[in-house]
């Protein structure tokens, strides 16, 4: 199974708070990016990405949605 991008997140405590919310409900989920991320410490030119398998993707955009934890765009 393949990783999609669900997200993409300029602060790494919303990305682990959508990543918490998904895996509270029972799916995987990862963060990419999160350590460039602190790092830089600059969320729009580095964001944290969030990542789930493609089977799940959209009941995972719809938890987040429902949620408030999905970004716009």
């Amino acid at each position: 199974m393949s990783l999609v991008e669900l997200a993409r997140y300029e602060s790494r405590v919303e990305a682990d708070l959508a990543r918490l919310t998904l895996e509270r409900d029972g799916y995987d989920a990862v963060l990419f990016d999160s350590e460039m991320h602190g790092f830089l410490g600059v969320g729009w030119l580095f964001p944290v990405r969030l990542m789930v398998l493609a089977a799940e993707a959209d009941e995972a955009r719809a938890i987040l949605k429902e949620d408030g934890l999905l970004p716009p765009g």
